[in-house]
């Protein structure tokens, strides 16, 4: 009897959480973003050396004034330039999908923070500078698309394996809301690596929230089988971590080893070849999420609560 109660039961809670998740979509649904999008690229691709004065009076913060225009003349004919504009035209044409997935994950933002306010869209297609995909500042969303054409695209060639892999259209969202996590995520105050890896904890959660519909490895920027490798190894990791006192560790080369992009995490094993990097960051969102499912606190309240608070309350076991 109590076998069957315990599944019963189990099975009532699964369905009430998936009709609380449906109805918070369906309000969400309802919110108006009234989003704006302005394809900077395809003026500019199109623009006459005339055009140029009509260009810096519309975008002012794309044409710093210590450059003079004869600058922009020959950027407006430079081959490259031509041919990067050509080639995320071939990819993204009208921007269809990633203008349906953008106003989707601004809806989402309205809803858990209603206060924002949705900054305008701006597309570009500039130089590969995969250092700046996006740059998000209060009012204004600045979009590099040359940035998202495919890790096996030529122009990608000389960039190194794990940064290519992110240059995809399936992380740009993703992407966004990671800029936007570096406006309502604060700053670790403690140096310790727990607090490091629950900062990123928070950002990967606050995805979970923002960007439902997009795959964990979307969300964390792994390939699938990256993400494959980590949920296998959860249990290890973990106890790597705790045998060697990490936790509470200051020694800031834990951040290069376990939290920075790289093409894989250096534990100084023979399995650090098959990891990928970045696990810190997977420790840290398994922590969170261990928290949020075992303490009824908003988004917004546990954003601001202390690493060391989080990770006491979470009853975080590592997946076997």
């Amino acid at each position: 009897m109590g076998k069957y109660f315990f599944v019963f039961s189990f099975g009532f809670l699964f369905i009430l959480g998936c009709q609380r998740t449906d109805k918070v979509e369906k309000e969400i649904a309802q919110i108006d973003t009234n989003m704006q999008i302005s394809r900077f690229d395809r003026e500019f691709a199109k623009a006459k050396p005339e055009d140029i004065p009509r260009l810096k009076q519309k975008y002012p913060y794309l044409f710093p004034s210590q450059y003079a225009d004869s600058v922009w003349v020959a950027k407006i004919k430079d081959t490259i330039q031509i041919e990067l504009s050509a080639e995320a035209e071939n990819q993204f044409g009208n921007l269809g999908e990633e203008s349906s997935k953008l106003d989707l994950l601004f809806k989402h933002i309205l809803y858990y923070f209603p206060d924002y306010e949705i900054p305008k869209v701006v597309t570009l297609a500039s130089d590969v500078d995969y250092n700046n995909k996006i740059v998000l500042a209060d009012t204004l969303l600045l979009i590099n698309l040359d940035n998202y054409l495919g890790k096996e695209h030529k122009f990608y060639s000389g960039i190194q394996n794990y940064i290519a892999s992110g240059l995809d259209k399936r992380f740009m969202i993703s992407d966004v809301v990671s800029a936007f996590a570096q406006k309502v995520v604060p700053l670790p105050h403690n140096r310790n690596f727990l607090s490091q890896i629950i900062y990123y904890g928070k950002i990967l959660y606050l995805k979970d929230k923002l960007i439902p519909q997009d795959t964990d490895a979307q969300k964390i920027g792994y390939e699938p089988d990256q993400l494959a490798w980590a949920q296998a190894n959860e249990e290890q990791i973990w106890r790597y971590f705790i045998e060697r006192e990490l936790l509470y560790s200051t020694d800031q080369k834990l951040r290069q080893r376990f939290l920075d992009p790289a093409p894989f995490t250096k534990f100084g094993l023979e399995l650090d070849n098959e990891s990928p990097g970045g696990l810190g960051r997977y420790m840290g969102w398994q922590i969170v999420r261990s928290f949020m499912k075992n303490n009824d606190v908003s988004l917004q309240q546990m954003l601001s609560l202390p690493a060391d608070e989080i990770f006491k309350k979470s009853n975080y076991k590592p997946k076997k």
